[in-house]
């Protein structure tokens, strides 16, 4: 199938979408497309990166130009050696974070490229070295740029927000419960972009572990509109960003109040 008839495709599935939602008792607000991202900030670092010949933002990067679109992360700063990766985390507080920043490793715990809830100063130095050691021997061959530090972030229910690109519909939004959970139980629900409000408040609600994040057994509830409005923004930051082929944010933690992208993989459409 030629590009121009994907998008023909495209074009009519989201007429039909859009017709069998003014049909129904839906609330007009429900119905409409969303409004635009809140901001095409970020877009000159995702084309720098592809002018490069890169495909893979580092989590610093990607970060940022999720950040920039009103998307909510944890900071990350990229530090390029142990002793500076030692004065952010005094900076960022402790327990601290340390992952591995590099432009060609996309799952960094994978590669021993990730270390949680270090307590000082003294495990950060130790943490930076054994990372480096266990990158060196799993991927000889990666361009290192330093490693991303971090603040570790608030426990929280763990979700999964994610798009890919389907070949006739083009970009394919994804949810579901995160973590570990989305490879063990692949309880996931998708739509084509663009969302309708209506689509993101469905995805969250037909997801198996729904109940979960409505409150179980005396749980808080998690912020559902928090989720509902974020899934809207991813929606809009990736049908503005035609460069970007797959995009992973994994782990989100929800909150009862928020949520935050604790982590994000970004790949680039071909040079």
């Amino acid at each position: 199938m030629q590009a121009s008839d994907a998008r023909v495709d495209r074009t009519a599935h989201l007429k039909c979408r859009e017709s069998r939602d003014r049909d129904s008792i839906a609330p007009v607000n429900d119905v409409c497309d969303p409004e635009p991202g809140e901001s095409m900030a970020g877009n000159d670092t995702i084309a720098s990166v592809h002018d490069a010949g890169r495909r893979l933002l580092t989590e610093v990067e990607s970060k940022q130009v999720l950040a920039d679109a009103g998307i909510p992360t944890t900071s990350a700063i990229l530090a390029s050696s142990r002793e500076e990766a030692v004065k952010v985390s005094r900076d960022v507080g402790f327990p601290a974070v340390l992952k591995i920043a590099s432009t060609n490793i996309a799952h960094k715990s994978d590669v021993g490229g990730v270390r949680l809830n270090l307590a000082d100063e003294d495990e950060v130095s130790q943490a930076y070295d054994a990372m480096m050691d266990a990158v060196a021997a799993s991927s000889p061959g990666a361009e290192i740029q330093g490693v991303s530090v971090q603040a570790m972030a608030r426990p929280g229910i763990e979700l999964v927000m994610g798009m890919s690109k389907d070949p006739q519909f083009g970009p394919v939004l994804m949810f579901g419960l995160g973590g570990v959970l989305v490879e063990v139980l692949k309880d996931v629900a998708f739509r084509i972009a663009p969302l309708t409000t209506r689509d993101a408040a469905d995805m969250i609600r037909e997801i198996k572990g729904f109940p979960v994040l409505n409150g179980y057994r005396g749980q808080d509830a998690i912020d559902i509109a928090a989720v509902e409005e974020n899934l809207l923004k991813l929606s809009g930051f990736v049908d503005e960003r035609p460069l970007i082929k797959e995009l992973d944010l994994n782990p989100v933690f929800a909150y009862s109040e928020s949520l935050t992208v604790v982590d994000a993989r970004i790949v680039l459409e071909d040079a």
